[in-house]
């Protein structure tokens, strides 16, 4: 992953130094100007990836009134609560073996792979990033368990 966004940032550097260095038409400034508003796009996302795949973790907080998720890199990163009373439809998603969907999320530059969703407020919120399948069970069986018995409290 890290030749890979090497080679992208040494592509955009070529390629911006031939617009500031070499003599070119108007048309073809157009151009390379089109393909490096393409191309910082997707530096920045493979640079997220490659970052996330680094440095990234996600954050799950269970107390007494809400669950906290925050997707981190390093420290950088937000941390947003659902209140648990609105949490509704508690899933696993698990792609099939041999599935377009499981490849494309064993993809290194895919920074998805959610295993574990659920209903807020009308939206669908996931998170288990990449985690195999014994894992994402276990996760799940903890999460809807302690959420259980936190609204259990709440009721009583």
């Amino acid at each position: 992953m890290g030749a890979w966004l090497s080679m992208w940032l040494t592509i955009g550097a070529v390629v911006i130094w031939a617009y500031f260095t070499l003599k070119l038409t108007s048309q073809e400034q157009i151009i390379l100007l089109v393909f490096l508003s393409f191309w910082v796009y997707y530096a920045v996302k493979v640079a997220r990836s490659f970052f996330w795949l680094l440095w990234g973790k996600e954050m799950i907080k269970i107390d007494e009134a809400s669950l906290t998720y925050k997707k981190s890199i390093k420290k950088y990163g937000r941390a947003v609560p659902y209140y648990l009373e609105n949490i509704k439809k508690m899933a696993m998603s698990v792609p099939e073996e041999r599935s377009m969907q499981r490849v494309w999320e064993a993809s290194p530059w895919i920074r998805g792979g959610e295993r574990i969703e659920f209903e807020y407020n009308g939206k669908m919120i996931r998170f288990g990033r990449k985690l195999n399948e014994k894992d994402a069970k276990l996760l799940f069986q903890l999460v809807t368990k302690r959420i259980e018995e936190r609204l259990k409290k709440i009721k009583d």
